[in-house]
């Protein structure tokens, strides 16, 4: 294979940006509904939509109206006032998750801050009774130092310890759960479908008993739907295909369909824990952004992408099916958020031939390939998408083959 030339923007990213992510992988300059073009005019199928942000793709009307129309009346004024797209998108996440009267909702600019709000939530809630704060294993919850600290991957907090004190990490069983709590414990952090882990869902009827259980013990249940969120996996929020109500939610990456935003809402009681000085942000629930985020999710309320993303889904678990990849072990996930197993660990592989084809999808670890396009797509980009991947999976399989068929080296010696 002919060495890759570096081109004049890899140099850039190489000399101007900080290392913490590998090699930029293209540069985009634009974007319309599933698609985006590079620098060079080439066109890509995106079926990762910015990790499961670009809910309404790119360019949306709705989208661009709101920034531009919200941009040229008011911007930001500080935490200190309110603003009307503030107080609408508040009323509106708290209608669509079901916290009712009684939920209130603190907004940040990200998913890793509406966590950071969570974890206080369950420092407020415990105090020096409840010190034990429980996440899963593999589970992803941003990467601040006290979002780290609840993330369980080792390797990815062993650069930065000692983490923030107090957390526990469980297997993701029921069994482990009932053995863990106790009065001792604030809070249970969990994520619907563990995205980061290679789109993992919780075991069935997990949901259910960690509600009982938490409850059972005084302990607050925390779902982080940072990625579930917005409609994504074919109800508005994941905990509520198990149909429970939490003490708390956090959400981000969908709501603001490409504008970042983040919020915690809260439920009954948990509603009450902060108060004025406890928690803030300079920039969280801003004008912009909030009537970004309100214009998004009344798009998808509007155009039925919650019911849409179900049904898409399932076209796309039947799709792949279909493909009959000797390389694809199965799909898992719900609605619009799928992880496609795969037998070899080749993702990595899977994902750079994808990108050769003009299809971006995401390799979460080296056996799973994370799948989660916009919820606009259609028959067409589904189509289009099943010719890609396919494409994709007979490059690396026959990649394979040579491999294995390859003379042993030791053999002529």
């Amino acid at each position: 294979m002919a060495e890759q030339t570096v081109t004049a923007w890899q140099d850039d990213a190489g000399r101007d940006l900080v290392r913490n992510v590998g090699d930029r992988m293209a540069l985009f300059v634009r974007g319309e509904g599933a698609y985006l073009w590079d620098e060079n005019g080439r066109r890509y199928l995106d079926f990762l939509a910015g990790i499961a942000v670009d809910a309404l793709g790119h360019a949306h009307p709705v989208f661009v109206d709101a920034v531009a129309s919200q941009a040229a009346r008011l911007a930001h004024v500080s935490n200190y006032f309110a603003t009307p797209p503030q107080l609408a998108l508040a009323a509106r996440l708290k209608r669509l998750s079901g916290a009712g009267e009684t939920g209130r909702v603190y907004f940040g600019n990200s998913g890793a801050e509406a966590n950071e709000a969570a974890f206080k939530l369950a420092r407020l809630h415990g105090g020096t009774d409840r010190p034990r704060i429980l996440a899963l294993n593999g589970a992803f919850h941003g990467r601040t130092m006290g979002t780290l600290a609840l993330t369980g991957k080792p390797a990815m907090q062993e650069p930065f310890l000692p983490m923030v004190p107090g957390v526990e990490f469980l297997d993701s069983t029921i069994e482990a759960l009932e053995a863990a709590m106790d009065e001792r414990v604030a809070a249970l952090f969990v994520e619907p479908i563990k995205g980061e882990a290679g789109v993992l869902p919780l075991p069935e009827g997990y949901l259910e008993a960690a509600r009982e259980i938490t409850e059972r013990h005084g302990a607050l249940l925390i779902v982080d739907e940072i990625q579930t969120g917005a409609g994504r996996t074919g109800a508005w929020f994941g905990f509520q295909h198990a149909g429970i109500t939490p003490d708390a939610i956090t959400v981000a990456k969908g709501i603001g369909g490409g504008f970042p935003i983040g919020a915690l809402i809260t439920f009954g009681a948990a509603s009450d824990l902060f108060y004025p000085g406890t928690h803030g942000s300079t920039f969280g629930g801003n004008a912009l952004g909030t009537a970004v985020a309100g214009a998004v999710l009344e798009e998808i309320e509007r155009a039925g992408l919650v019911e849409a993303a179900a049904v898409r889904g399932a076209q796309l678990r039947e799709a792949i099916a279909g493909i009959g990849s000797d390389i694809v072990e199965g799909v898992r996930g719900q609605g619009l958020l799928l992880g496609v197993a795969l037998t070899h660990p080749v993702a990595p592989a899977v994902v750079a031939a994808a990108q050769q084809h003009g299809l971006v999808v995401n390799a979460p670890n080296d056996q799973t390939i994370r799948i989660a396009p916009p919820l606009t797509i259609g028959d067409v980009e589904i189509d289009e998408f099943t010719r890609l991947f396919s494409a994709a999976l007979a490059t690396v399989a026959d990649a394979l083959l040579l491999e294995s068929a390859s003379p042993d080296t030791e053999a002529h010696a």
